[in-house]
């Protein structure tokens, strides 16, 4: 049972990566528990919800998977604007996309919300024997720029859960610190819009 003084906390997430790294299937399996071996190429962007219970809060998850063709990249500002947490996924049997991973995580440090939670996602795990990019490289490429990291596998179902259960950690704790900080400023914000809303 959910503990009193449950949080609600809405959040969206936007799902960044080229095309055919698993952005969809991540997203699937994790909304519907479901795995197709062929998935169509989002076009623009696809939308999930999802919900997490946590003890401390009450996380929905607003994602918004993108898509990875070259020609949609001038919309990814659109899609992670106001994000509160970002997954860059790459294919682990795919240098490039890697090294575009990492392109996306420039892209967010230099325009992203800088309380963004990202995570770095090695997708496709299961093809290990396939592997071009090692695990120690996208982990260590993690650790060196304070993302979370996870290899994972949409096919197989590993780690996709704990991805998801982790950034949600991370937003239940950062929504906590900010409003321990905040509570002056938003009770001064309250009294504002009541000035402004109800005249005339």
């Amino acid at each position: 049972m959910a503990p009193t003084g449950n949080k609600n906390i809405q959040s969206k997430l936007v799902l960044l990566g080229d095309m055919g790294t698993g952005k969809t299937s991540l997203a699937l399996r994790f909304v519907k528990g479901q795995f197709h071996d062929f998935e169509e190429s989002t076009i623009g962007a696809a939308f999930f919800t999802q919900v997490l219970s946590l003890n401390e809060a009450t996380i929905k998850f607003d994602i918004w998977d993108t898509a990875g063709q070259e020609r949609y990249h001038s919309l990814a500002p659109m899609y992670y604007r106001g994000a509160a947490a970002a997954v860059i996924v790459y294919d682990i049997t795919n240098a490039d996309s890697f090294e575009r991973a990492k392109k996306w995580v420039q892209q967010l440090q230099r325009h992203g919300n800088s309380n963004m939670i990202v995570a770095l996602v090695a997708n496709k795990a299961d093809l290990s024997s396939d592997r071009t990019v090692e695990n120690e490289e996208g982990e260590h490429y993690a650790r060196e720029n304070g993302l979370l990291f996870f290899e994972t596998s949409a096919k197989t179902a590993q780690n996709v859960n704990e991805l998801f259960y982790e950034i949600a950690k991370s937003l239940a704790k950062a929504v906590h610190i900010r409003q321990a900080g905040m509570k002056l400023q938003s009770r001064s914000a309250d009294q504002r819009r009541g000035l402004f809303c109800c005249s005339g």
